[in-house]
């Protein structure tokens, strides 16, 4: 059967057979240029397929179907719980944070394949039966998602899939770990409306959320919490770290954590020291410590080297919240370059291991390398733009009918922890991905380099018998081919299980 297509060409209209066209606009700087939109299938996000691959082989898929639990209605479900948590992870890493976008990506094939759990041409196709998924979800249904993520079990459910997808995720998960170290941190998001729990940070000077954040040393995300705007960096830093840590102590000889210097309180200090958990923060300046300072901040006789100098001295401090005196090291820095030749810059850092198992030098190494993590931090929040703005859209219609049920409206507050643990799954999601072609291509790109030349890539879907061909642009393949073949060799396929010999008879 031929279709009968209808063409509009500067104001005019007329027919011819074949594919339907709409000529859009002709630019004014080349008249020979006609841009026409046709009925294809065409995407520019082709790279949702390697991530979707990455999911699948590294068990990522499986944790969030083991650990989150659907409450919906088994008979009103069109879309299932998997497929919605995939499809805002996918969505972030693509960089689509605003879930209205998923109305204008709905019928995109890249995201329609990768997104979907059914097999062969069916995720293409228009629904052969009721209640089957068509293309993505709308944007409503997937701020119902993010309220059925609210309850505990399912909270709790997305701390743990986020924890495990640290390892998961990591080239080197299967590698003894001898020594680990986490960096533990907070930073504002700023929010726009009035959110449930946000508020003015002076600090900040700005109407935020303050969540607090543990980040392993390769890079991962293991744990974040959703604070108000106006939390104190260490509020509820004890509880949120310690579980954690726990854990990795029984799996790594050492285990570090690096804080900034508005984690150091008695009830955090005192508990990783029992629990052997070595640390160094920062320290904050007061009198006495300027005062313990103050011999060693005088510049040595003669002229000072073009390029600065470096002097680490240890001290004994006892703040008068704590029940005894720990270990402070002085860091006087010489930068003639910036300073003239006038002053010292000085800091304090502050640690539980001994100078027999830390020198002053390493603890300052040590710390040094804190600069990794705050620059990923910036790199998260740049890369995903995450919003947090989840508003009650409690579904009062389906089908075109009222909802008969009770409306009760949804915690928005835990709605926006939803939100975060989601970006932080996409951020290790697209961390591993660019680790992978890193270690392909000696490499070092972000996030947000690895996304816009490998994962926003052009591509047409072709359909062909019973196969889906995927034909992205040819400048792209030798990337693709190396990030495949690192995949490939890093986290192998799981096949079919081993299958047991029958019994010989007797």
């Amino acid at each position: 059967m031929e279709v009968q297509a209808v063409t509009f060409t500067r104001g005019r209209e007329r027919h011819a057979m074949g594919e339907s066209q709409l000529t859009l606009f002709q630019p004014n700087f080349n008249r020979s240029i006609r841009v026409e939109a046709r009925p294809q299938r065409l995407t520019a996000d082709a790279g949702t397929l390697l991530l979707r691959e990455l999911m699948d082989r590294t068990g990522l898929s499986r944790s969030i179907h083991e650990h989150l639990v659907d409450l919906r209605d088994a008979d009103r479900i069109t879309h299932p719980l998997l497929e919605l948590v995939r499809t805002r992870i996918l969505l972030d890493a693509q960089g689509y944070p605003d879930q209205v976008d998923a109305n204008v990506l709905r019928d995109d094939p890249a995201l329609r394949l990768s997104v979907s759990e059914r097999r062969g041409l069916s995720p293409l196709r228009s629904p052969g039966r009721a209640r089957e998924p068509e293309g993505l979800a709308s944007q409503p249904t997937l701020s119902r998602t993010l309220d059925a993520l609210t309850v505990t079990e399912n909270l709790e459910g997305l701390d743990r899939v986020l924890h495990q997808s640290a390892a998961r995720l990591s080239p080197h998960s299967a590698e003894p770990k001898p020594e680990v170290t986490f960096d533990l941190d907070s930073l504002p998001i700023e929010v726009h409306g009035h959110q449930p729990g946000s508020a003015y940070n002076g600090h900040f000077r700005a109407c935020c959320y303050h969540p607090l954040l543990l980040r392993n040393h390769e890079g991962f995300y293991l744990a974040g919490r959703l604070r108000e705007g106006n939390a104190h960096t260490a509020d509820g830093s004890l509880d949120f770290v310690l579980p954690i840590l726990r854990e990795e102590r029984r799996r790594s000889e050492q285990v570090w954590l690096r804080m900034d210097a508005g984690f150091p309180e008695p009830a955090l200090l005192g508990t990783l020291e029992e629990e052997r958990i070595r640390y160094v923060a920062r320290l904050r300046s007061n009198t006495v410590l300027e005062q313990l300072a103050q011999p060693y901040l005088r510049r040595p006789p003669g002229r000072p080297p073009a390029e600065g100098r470096t002097w680490l001295h240890e001290l004994r401090y006892r703040a008068k919240s704590w029940s005894r005196a720990r270990r402070v090291v002085l860091v006087v820095l010489e930068r003639p370059g910036e300073q003239g030749e006038l002053f010292l810059d000085h800091f304090f850092l502050l640690t539980n291991a001994s100078q027999r198992l830390a020198s002053a030098e390493h603890v300052l190494r040590r710390y040094r390398e804190r600069g990794t993590a705050e620059k990923d931090f910036g790199d998260w929040k740049n890369a995903l733009s995450i919003r947090l703005s989840s508003a009650p859209r409690p579904k009062r219609h389906y089908r075109g009918q009222p909802v008969r049920a009770e409306i009760t409206e949804p915690d928005s507050f835990s709605a926006n922890e939803a939100r975060l643990l989601l970006s932080l799954l996409a951020a290790n999601l697209l961390h591993a991905a660019t680790l992978l072609l890193n270690r392909s291509l000696h490499t070092a790109w972000s996030r947000e380099r690895f996304r816009q030349l490998v994962l926003k890539a052009a591509g047409r879907v072709l359909v062909s018998g019973r196969r889906i061909i995927v034909a992205i642009d040819a400048a792209r393949a030798r990337l693709w081919r190396a990030f495949w073949r690192e995949l490939v060799k890093t986290h192998p396929a799981r096949g079919s299980p081993t299958l047991q010999a029958l019994p010989t008879p007797a």
